[in-house]
């Protein structure tokens, strides 16, 4: 099963590539429904669409036919339809949290806002986010009931040796080359009194919301977290939030009307309303604050982690002992800087695939053992500034996916076979229970799934 609709950002990306072509074409033909799931519609020209989403993603389309692709739309509107069924709700706030998140990596790419705008034919982030809500809400809801049906779906060792041992060898998946990495982070200064002012100003706005002036007020004079203050600091919480778990715990200790005291996170300093429960999930709002480091503390930070490097180099210290004497990277420094791919949480970075810039930049060209020269990274996760220079301490060449090396990728590969299985079984069910409808046009195809109720 092809589930083209995986993520948000594929939706931005191919509207704008797709609208001004698509606009003169469906001039030429009339745009008829060609299929009803549930309360959904599906369009002739959502299959074009589809079409173009297939390419976007990879996969090779000069043989797919209309029916195929019908198939695909066919599923997603029915994991949109059973999500309402299971009263499964995705938010304003939840979506517009995710444009923005979606439109910071977009202004990353392209270099600028203006860009971005430009690409998309819009005088405005609203334009854009109008234009767009109603798709990024429907796919959050096909998305959050793909997750459901397979939450409590595992895999144990014996099945992922079994998986293996039944792909043919010439089908084994081929890896790029590898690389793991130690690294070493110098986080300029942040004196007790920046962080105090910080604190003292937290608590400052805290106090005058328990005065009667507006949370939500405060967050859009305040925050400085990027991806909740267009919702005025808005969150849904649960306990597989994937939040800090300072940020959690805090959360969970409040009761609904109650504003915590400022606590610390890795992004800084935070205060949280608890403004309601509903489901055993917490609709809070908070304000997060981070103390900034001088300009001196920059320069500072950058002489030491340059001196760090040439006791290195000059074999005064090994990379390892050095990470642990210097290294400002707590999830790091005491394992001697070993890195951990945090997309993977293995030890292992597919040099191709590495998307963090900074680190793409320090690690392609490197030999092995040789140290990056230290990098200004601007942290896109914790939004933090600090330095970083890391050393190649095991290369992998290009190889064919092997079970003792490659365990972790063969497993995550066989959990997705084992997903697709059940989902696939789960629409086998849901379909007879779901009013379908297919235009005579398309009663004759072959599906994966019984769609015509033959």
């Amino acid at each position: 099963m092809k589930v083209i609709f995986k993520n948000t950002l594929l939706l931005f990306a191919l509207l704008a590539t797709f609208c001004s072509g698509f606009a003169q074409q469906s001039k030429k033909r009339i745009d008829g429904v060609v299929a009803i799931v549930g309360e959904h519609i599906i369009l002739d020209s959502d299959i074009d669409i589809g079409f173009v989403e297939a390419k976007a993603v990879g996969y090779d389309v000069s043989n797919a036919s209309r029916c195929e692709i019908l198939g695909t739309l066919l599923e997603n509107k029915l994991f949109m339809h059973q999500a309402v069924q299971d009263s499964i709700v995705v938010t304003k706030e939840e979506v517009n949290y995710e444009f923005d998140s979606q439109l910071d990596r977009m202004v990353e790419s392209a270099g600028s806002l203006s860009n971005v705008l430009d690409f998309y034919k819009k005088k405005s982030v609203d334009e854009v986010r109008e234009s767009l809500s109603t798709l990024i809400e429907n796919n959050m809801l096909a998305s959050r009931m793909q997750q459901k049906i397979v939450e409590h779906v595992q895999i144990t060792p014996e099945e992922v040796r079994q998986y293996y041992m039944t792909i043919p060898k010439e089908q084994l998946p081929m890896i790029g080359e590898e690389v793991e990495l130690a690294e070493i982070v110098v986080k300029p200064e942040i004196t007790k009194e920046q962080r105090q002012a910080v604190i003292d100003k937290l608590n400052e706005i805290r106090q005058d919301v328990m005065e009667g002036d507006s949370f939500q007020n405060k967050v859009y004079m305040y925050t400085e977290d990027p991806g909740s203050i267009s919702t005025g600091g808005f969150y849904v919480v649960d306990k597989k939030s994937q939040f800090a778990k300072e940020f959690k715990d805090t959360a969970f200790s409040l009761k609904v009307g109650e504003i915590s005291e400022p606590f610390l996170t890795e992004f800084g300093y935070h205060i949280i309303l608890l403004e309601d429960i509903k489901d055993n999930k917490l609709q809070v709002r908070h304000i997060l604050m981070a103390p900034k480091p001088t300009e001196a503390a920059i320069e500072a930070a950058k002489e030491k982690i340059a001196k760090i490097r040439s006791e290195i180099v000059n074999n005064q210290i090994s990379f390892g002992d050095a990470a642990r004497k210097y290294s400002d990277a707590e999830d790091s420094k005491n394992s001697g800087g070993i890195y951990l791919n945090p997309m993977t949480r293995d030890t292992r970075f597919e040099v191709n695939r590495i998307q963090d810039k900074y680190l793409y930049s320090m690690v392609s060209g490197l030999g092995l053992n040789e140290i990056s020269q230290p990098v200004f990274v601007n942290d896109m996760y914790t939004r933090q500034n600090f330095y970083r220079m890391v050393q190649v301490t095991k290369k992998i060449d290009e190889h064919l996916a092997d079970y003792d090396h490659d365990y972790l990728k063969i497993k995550d590969n066989a959990l997705n076979v084992k997903q697709s299985k059940i989902i696939g079984e789960w629409i086998t069910k849901k379909i007879k229970d779901t009013y379908v409808q297919l235009s005579p046009d398309y009663k004759d195809c072959t599906f994966k799934s019984n769609w015509s109720k033959k």
